[in-house]
């Protein structure tokens, strides 16, 4: 029997894990100053790119769930940064928006991916490249 020396070391997802966990504590000496976590600053950063929006709306652009997009917001929405409203026209939907604290951190927030590229030592043609590959794995083509 031949023994297996595939190890965990050369494993896809385990290097995908590493590099997840990775970029996120990367982000979080950036992050910590303005009080926001990882995935509020996801939020945040979508937000900027166009709000209002509909929570639903909202999960879907940033692959999140409800469950796990509504507490995010929630939290977002005590700590002042964004306001939640019922659409005037569907009332069953719930708009997300900033409020001015948070657009006032729009320039800090913007200007983390700068600062990661820079901690990570990359240079913008990397993380084009980088970005394609991982975009192309987390969304293939429709069969």
């Amino acid at each position: 029997m031949t023994k297996d020396r595939r190890h965990i070391g050369t494993q896809l997802s385990f290097a995908l894990y590493g590099a997840a966990n990775r970029m996120v504590r990367q982000h979080k000496p950036f992050l910590e100053p303005l009080g926001l976590t990882f995935p509020q600053y996801l939020v945040v950063l979508e937000l900027l790119d166009g709000a209002p929006v509909s929570v639903g709306v909202l999960g879907a652009r940033l692959g999140m769930d409800t469950g796990t997009i509504t507490p995010l917001v929630k939290r977002l929405e005590a700590s002042g940064m964004v306001s939640r409203t019922r659409d005037p026209v569907d009332e069953r939907r719930v708009m997300v928006d900033l409020t001015p604290r948070g657009r006032a951190l729009e320039s800090e927030v913007r200007g983390i991916t700068d600062k990661i590229k820079t901690v990570c030592q990359l240079t913008e043609t990397d993380m084009d490249e980088l970005r394609r590959t991982l975009e192309a794995l987390a969304h293939p083509p429709s069969e």
